[in-house]
């Protein structure tokens, strides 16, 4: 790969709600670029190759790729649409020219179209507006349109930003048109007008490389590595460098490797120069935001702006009856150890020892999701551990206590809206607007304590019957709303070890809702069930049929028990209240109480 000139070089970054179509619509511009050898098998959504992407059908990681358009050479990076990853779109948009903006044909904006849009107007990129799926019967592409100009409006944009050129397409179908009834042909149209609305990136070739980590990887052969844009000049393998941290400390070193990407693929290149994007190796210190230049009296570029954590959750060494049984690495010098190498290759999570003598560490994230990837990750790694009760993080803000409010936007059929707003009054949220449309589907837009929202997300499900879409984005921090009502529902849990019996459960199902099955091994004080009432319940699961010589009818019926109810890890984490942990295992998600006290030890005899 030879030095390029830059004016051939287009940045762009896609960005959208989720569930808008920006990986699909990535898929089309791929696959019609000719990055694939002819009867290569291609994976849908081949962007997202995180195994968690691929089974949660959600970006969670920028990732970029590149194609080109005759000798016009598109650098395109794939964000998340969830506003949990939200730190892997602002940490990008210092990378790119401008953002294709993907809204909905039918839907029209949403909470995280706001977010991005927002961002991008802030670091003054005029976005490409990409009116996606309007191939879909009940599209209505022109008022997708109107309602995205209105947003503009809402956030400020210049005069400039709101005369921003647009483009109907449909990722699946693979194709785009300037007008909704123009040719649907291919996605040619997209690509000229990236190529005519992004601007190319600026700097010089002549001057001195520079670089700023907006991206880190991890080798086992070379250490870390810094994904960025090149700002200025060129970099080859062995060239000397420095690193400059964001207070002016240096560190010299030399370049390792350089790599660029064709497609989704990454390769190592000869050179890389102003306008790549590229991964640069050599460095093990370096972090996020540092700058990497051949410049001895360089200064720092200016810091990556990430927005804070919300919510945070302790995770500890798992002291259950089962420790050890089912993972690997289990002590808390294992769980410390993975966490610090997480905490410098990602950004957006802040992970620090707790430091009250307890053996824990404090991980804070933007949401639940966000936290429960990491955990996942590490359960797949074969760890084993305990989280508590996520807990909002509490900021003073001239003296004043203040907690995070989020703006909750919810579409559910209106004839569940009152018991949902009336609900989310109770945890003090603050309706702003009520919009029932012709179809019969309330749109309610709530702000709201993160506090309110914690729990509520299962309960929101069941109170809808699984019709109800709820999605929520950080607004700001203000003050303290007082107390919000806890979980309505107390727990049962296991008084005994052992194995659950078919007969114990049979008695208990009538009480509430069982979280093990016949055969399940639990223990003292796990948590096997949910309570019908308000009250904690402490029970015996794996208690036998006493067996006699007599027999009736109906004495020896089968037992018709209901399957258990199994939760992913995020729905653990929501379920749980302060007094109670998740236990993490490879195979295992199981729930249980801090305490039982001999007080419940003898209500339960």
């Amino acid at each position: 790969m030879s030095r390029r000139d830059p004016s051939k070089i287009r940045n762009i970054a896609i960005v959208a709600h989720i569930d808008h179509g920006k990986t699909t619509l990535v898929d089309a511009l791929l696959r019609q670029s000719n990055v694939y050898r002819e009867g290569e098998a291609v994976e849908e959504r081949v962007m997202d190759s995180y195994d968690q992407e691929k089974e949660r059908g959600i970006t969670i990681f920028s990732k970029p790729a590149s194609v080109f358009f005759g000798d016009v050479k598109i650098n395109l990076i794939d964000t998340p649409g969830h506003s949990d990853f939200s730190a892997e779109v602002e940490r990008v948009l210092g990378m790119v020219g401008s953002v294709l903006l993907v809204v909905d044909a039918q839907e029209g904006p949403m909470p995280q179209t706001r977010f991005v849009l927002s961002k991008a107007l802030a670091k003054g990129l005029k976005p490409i507006v990409v009116v996606n799926k309007i191939d879909r019967p009940a599209a209505s592409p022109d008022k997708a349109l109107d309602l995205t100009f209105d947003l503009f409006v809402e956030l400020g944009a210049n005069d400039e930003q709101l005369d921003f050129p647009y483009i109907y397409a449909s990722g699946l179908g693979g194709f785009a048109s300037k007008t909704v009834d123009g040719p649907r042909d291919n996605m040619k149209p997209l690509f000229e007008l990236i190529e005519e609305a992004c601007p190319s990136p600026d700097g010089s070739l002549d001057a001195p490389f520079s670089m700023q980590a907006e991206g880190m990887s991890y080798s086992d052969f070379v250490g870390r590595q810094a994904l960025g844009r090149v700002r200025n000049g060129s970099i080859k393998k062995g060239q000397k460098l420095y690193c400059v941290d964001s207070e002016g400390n240096r560190q010299e070193g030399a370049c390792v490797k350089v790599e660029g990407f064709d497609g989704q693929k990454r390769m190592e290149i000869p050179e890389g120069s102003c306008g790549d994007i590229i991964v640069v190796s050599g460095f093990g210190e370096v972090m996020l935001g540092d700058t990497l230049t051949s410049d001895p009296e360089a200064k720092p570029l200016d810091p990556i702006a990430i927005g804070e954590p919300a919510v945070s959750i302790d995770v500890r060494v798992n002291s259950g009856p089962f420790a050890g049984k089912e993972g690997k690495n289990v002590t808390f010098g294992k769980i410390k150890e993975r966490l610090f190498k997480e905490k410098r290759a990602n950004i957006s999570l802040i992970i620090e020892e707790v430091q009250d003598g307890a053996e824990a560490m404090r991980v804070s994230g933007r949401g639940e999701l966000h936290l429960s990837v990491l955990l996942e990750a590490m359960r797949r790694e074969n760890f084993e551990f305990m989280v508590s009760q996520p807990s909002v993080i509490i900021k003073q803000i001239d003296g004043q206590k203040c907690e995070p409010i989020e703006r909750v936007f919810i579409e559910v059929p209106d004839e569940f809206s009152g018991g949902v707003i009336q609900e989310l009054s109770q945890r003090k949220g603050m309706m702003q607007h009520l919009e029932v449309t012709e179809q019969g589907i309330a749109r309610i837009e709530f702000l709201m304590p993160t506090r309110g929202l914690m729990g509520y997300r299962n309960d929101f499900l069941t109170a809808t019957r699984g019709l109800g879409i709820m999605s929520s984005i950080f607004s700001s921090f203000e003050p303290w709303k007082g107390s919000i009502p806890k979980r309505k529902n107390g727990v049962l849990i296991s008084i005994n070890s052992g194995q659950a019996s078919t007969y114990s459960l049979d008695t208990l199902q009538g009480r509430g809702t069982l979280f093990s099955g016949p055969g399940d091994q639990v223990y003292e004080g796990q948590i096997v069930g949910q309570n019908n009432r308000d009250n904690d319940l402490v029970v015996n699961v794996t208690k036998s049929k006493q067996l006699t010589n007599f027999r009736t009818v109906n004495k020896d019926d089968a037992a018709l028990l209901a399957p258990p109810r199994a939760f992913t890890l995020e729905q653990a984490i929501d379920f749980i209240e302060h007094d109670e942990l998740v236990e993490i295992t490879p195979k295992s998600v199981r729930l249980r109480k801090i305490h039982l006290t001999e007080v419940d030890r003898k209500r339960a005899k």
